[in-house]
């Protein structure tokens, strides 16, 4: 058996569907999403290699403005939120899920946050706004519950 080195850091979020391996990778200063051809089995195994590689760690963190943090490792069960790069020298990119009212925010650290329970409207103005810090520190932070990302790299 050959045994190859894989760097797996850039890799974001996973999905399978119609036959392709969707693949969400950071590159820096932008997000690319890849479709690679490849069985469902292929999802399965990065998903258990995910599951042994990562451990769940809870912290108390006001960093991210959260009234609660906890660290989680990323959850390839679900879909991924789409993320939109934004101009902000607090923020590379910012995403919502209308269905679950999750906020998820990736910080110019690279740390990654989902804020739970907020509003469509909350999100629009966000993403519209003239200062995307200066919006999330006035109506953002401390306002809502939140979980740090731990995307196991």
């Amino acid at each position: 058996m050959k045994l190859s080195k894989v760097d797996l850091s850039s890799l974001v979020a996973i999905a399978h569907s119609d036959g392709y391996l969707q693949l969400l990778l950071d590159r820096g200063n932008e997000l690319e999403f890849l479709e690679i051809p490849a069985p469902i089995q292929a999802y399965e195994g990065l998903q258990e290699l995910n599951e042994a590689m990562s451990t769940t760690v809870t912290e108390r963190s006001r960093s991210a403005g959260c009234a609660y943090a906890e660290t989680t490792a990323l959850p390839f069960e679900e879909e991924p939120i789409v993320m939109l790069p934004v101009v902000s020298s607090m923020a590379m990119a910012v995403g919502y899920d209308r269905n679950e009212q999750i906020l998820q925010v990736e910080f110019q650290s690279g740390a990654v946050y989902q804020y739970l329970g907020v509003d469509e409207d909350t999100w629009e103005d966000l993403h519209s706004s003239d200062s995307i810090g200066s919006f999330f520190n006035q109506e953002i932070k401390g306002r809502y519950d939140c979980d740090r990302l731990d995307h196991a790299d």
